[in-house]
C-alpha cells in the first residue's frame, strides 16, 4: 500500500517554508565552511610559522652545542611517524598531533641521522577554532529561526489573501453574485473593472471582482429580459386563451386551445425562474407529516399527467417546509418522470427523503454533470427543460437537497432530502 503524505504539505505555505529552510540551511552551510576553513587556515598558517621559527632556533642551538629548550628535542619520544620519515629523508616538515593528551604543533627536521624537534602549544588555537565553529552554528540556527518566521509572516500573508480569493470564487460559483475580493491594492486610483494591482495576488482578485461585475450585469439584464418577455405575454395570452374558448368545437380548436395552455404554462414558469433567480422569494413554513404530501401530490398530478404513479411509504415523518414549494418540486419531478422516462414511476417517501424513479434511459450525462439546463431536453420534443430547473431553485429555497442520478439498475433517479422537524422541548 503506497503511503500519501498529509494534504497540508501540498500547501503554498509548507513548500515555502521547506524552500526557506533548505536554502537558509545550505547558505549557512556554505558561509559556515568559508569561515571555518579561513579562520583554521590562518590559524595553522600562525602556529606553522612559529614552529618552523622555533625549528631554525633549535637547529642553531644544536649545531652551537648549545643545551636545547624544553620544547626540543632530538627524537622526541611521541613525534608523529610521519615526521619522523620526512626528517630521516632530510626534510622539514609540520604536523598537528596530541603530546601528553594536548594538541601540539610539531616541528621537525634532520639533525645527524636524526629528527630535531621543536613543539607548539595548539590548545588556544584549537579553542578557538571550536569557539568558533559553535559561533557559528548558534547564529546559522538563530539566522534561520529568523528568517522562517519572517518568511512564514510574509507568505501567510499572500496565501491569506489567496483563500480569501478562492472562498470568493466559490462563493460566486455558488450563485452569489454580490460577493467581491475587495483587495485594497486594487482600489488605487484604477477605472472601474480593470483594477490596478500592485502584485500579482491582487491582480487575480481584482480581475475576479471584474469578472464577477461583468456577469452579475449580464445575469441581471437576462433575468430583467425574461420577466419583461413573460409579463408582456402574459396579457395577450390572456386575451388569446378567451379567445380560444369561443371558437366552435373541433379538432382545430382543440389543438388551438391546447398550444395556448402549453404557452401559458411556459409563460408562468419563466416568470418563476425569474423570481427565483431575483433570490426575492419568501417561504411560508409549517409542519407537514411528508407522506399524506406526496400522495396528495401524485393525485393531482394524475389528470395533468397521463400515467400512473406508485407510492410507496417506507417511513413517515414531520418535517418543516413551505407546502406550496415542496408540491410544485414533487409536482415537476413526477411530471418529469412521466414526460421523459418509462414506466412504472415510483414516488418513494422514506422519512425525510422521497425519491422518483422512472425505469427510461436515465438522465442525460450533461444533467449528471451539470444540473438542468434551461430549454434543453437532449433531442427531446416534450417539455422546455424547466421543470427541473424549477424544481432546483424551489427545493433551494426551502433548504432541501436535490440531487440527480441514474438508477443501477436502469431508470432516473430524482432524491430529495428535506430537514427533518426537530419539535421543541416540553416545558416543565
Amino acid at each position: 500500500m503506497r503511503l500519501r503524505p498529509p494534504a497540508w504539505t501540498a500547501t503554498l505555505a509548507w513548500k515555502s517554508a521547506v524552500f526557506i529552510s533548505v536554502m537558509c540551511c545550505a547558505l549557512a552551510a556554505l558561509l559556515g565552511v568559508l569561515v571555518h576553513v579561513s579562520v583554521t587556515r590562518q590559524t595553522v598558517g600562525s602556529a606553522r610559522t612559529k614552529a618552523l621559527s622555533r625549528l631554525t632556533d633549535v637547529a642553531r642551538a644544536y649545531e652551537a652545542g648549545r643545551p636545547l629548550p624544553r620544547f626540543a628535542g632530538v627524537d622526541t619520544p611521541g613525534l608523529p611517524e610521519p615526521l619522523r620519515a620526512l626528517a630521516a629523508h632530510g626534510r622539514r616538515g609540520t604536523m598537528v598531533a596530541d603530546f601528553r593528551g594536548r594538541p601540539t604543533m610539531w616541528a621537525a627536521g634532520p639533525a645527524d641521522g636524526h629528527a630535531l624537534v621543536a613543539r607548539v602549544d595548539y590548545s588556544l588555537s584549537r579553542s578557538t577554532i571550536t569557539h568558533l565553529d559553535r559561533s557559528i552554528l548558534g547564529s546559522s540556527v538563530l539566522a534561520i529561526g529568523a528568517t522562517l518566521l519572517v518568511g512564514a509572516f510574509a507568505v501567510t500573508r499572500v496565501t491569506r489573501r489567496l483563500h480569501l480569493t478562492a472562498r470568493v470564487a466559490r462563493r460566486i460559483s455558488a450563485g452569489d453574485l454580490d460577493a467581491r475580493v475587495n483587495d485594497a491594492r486594487t482600489r488605487s486610483g484604477a477605472p472601474a473593472g480593470f483594477p490596478r494591482a500592485r502584485d500579482e495576488v491582487a491582480t487575480v482578485s481584482g480581475a475576479l471582482d471584474a469578472m464577477a461585475a461583468t456577469l452579475q450585469a449580464k445575469l441581471l439584464s437576462e433575468q430583467r429580459f425574461t420577466a419583461d418577455v413573460a409579463h408582456e405575454l402574459r396579457t395577450p395570452l390572456t386575451g388569446l386563451s378567451a379567445a380560444a374558448e369561443l371558437l366552435p368545437e373541433g379538432r382545430p380548436t382543440e389543438l388551438v386551445r391546447d398550444r395556448v395552455r402549453a404557452m401559458r404554462t411556459l409563460t408562468e414558469d419563466l416568470l418563476e425562474i425569474s423570481r427565483l433567480d431575483a433570490r426575492t422569494e419568501t417561504v411560508d413554513l409549517a409542519v407537514h407529516a411528508l407522506a399524506p404530501l406526496a400522495e396528495g401530490v401524485v393525485r393531482a398530478s394524475a389528470h395533468a399527467v397521463p400515467g400512473t404513479t406508485e407510492v410507496r411509504v417506507v417511513g413517515d415523518a414531520s418535517v418543516e417546509t413551505d407546502r406550496r414549494r415542496l408540491e410544485r418540486v414533487l409536482g415537476n419531478l413526477v411530471a418529469n418522470a412521466h414526460r421523459h422516462g418509462r414506466a412504472p414511476v415510483v414516488l418513494t417517501v422514506d422519512g425525510p427523503v422521497v425519491t422518483v424513479r422512472d425505469h427510461g434511459a436515465g438522465y442525460p450525462a450533461y444533467l449528471l454533470e451539470h444540473g438542468p439546463q434551461r430549454f434543453r431536453t437532449e433531442g427531446s420534443d416534450v417539455g422546455h427543460g424547466l421543470g427541473l430547473t424549477i424544481a432546483i431553485g424551489q427545493a433551494a429555497v426551502i433548504g432541501a437537497e436535490l440531487v440527480f442520478r441514474n438508477a443501477p439498475e436502469g431508470g432516473a433517479l430524482a432524491r430529495i432530502a428535506l430537514p427533518v422537524y426537530v419539535p421543541p422541548p416540553a416545558a416543565p
